[in-house]
């Protein structure tokens, strides 16, 4: 396989990964559910707060706004702007929808879920780029990216959730 499709595979989902490394950094203190329980569980838990979303989020709206200049990846001016934000808000969304579901099958916040937890964040964005740049989403997340993405960001969420373990961002090494 050419490294370079595997690059511009990455290159195209950094303001995903950036959004989804980022938002563990911003530990807030307003958990998005405030507190609401569903049955006998948090509907989300206090890992999921507002400050995480929107600073995650506006991380990896920055980070596509910083690539686009370089590639054109994400479209022309001003649709790379709803590229850019599908990607970024679409990976919390994937995120905080994987943690409503592991409320719900009765995980605790930082249980594993595998599979899950490595790509729930990918699902959202593609779902968001569906939704509202699907011709672009069509023709740039090729079958070759969309494998080689479905194949390495669980290797790449792995590395990153073990290094913020390690430098005491997070509680879980996965």
């Amino acid at each position: 396989m050419d490294p370079t499709i595997i690059l511009y595979a990455i290159w195209l989902m950094l303001p995903a990964y950036i959004t989804n490394l980022s938002a563990g950094f911003f530990k807030g203190k307003t958990p998005i559910d405030r507190g609401i329980y569903w049955g006998k569980n948090r509907l989300l838990g206090d890992g999921k707060t507002y400050e995480g979303f929107l600073n995650g989020t506006a991380c990896g709206v920055l980070c596509g706004i910083i690539q686009q200049p370089f590639s054109h990846s994400f479209g022309p001016f001003p649709f790379c702007l709803v590229t850019i934000f599908c990607l970024a808000a679409g990976a919390m969304l994937g995120d905080l929808l994987a943690s409503l579901v592991k409320r719900r099958v009765g995980l605790k916040r930082g249980a594993p879920f595998p599979i899950v937890d490595q790509l729930d964040f990918v699902a959202g964005a593609w779902l968001l780029l569906i939704l509202f740049a699907r011709d672009w989403f069509i023709e740039t997340f090729t079958l070759e990216i969309i494998i080689i993405v479905v194949i390495i960001t669980p290797l790449l969420h792995l590395i990153t959730n073990y290094t913020g373990f390690k430098l005491g961002r997070k509680d879980v090494p996965w």
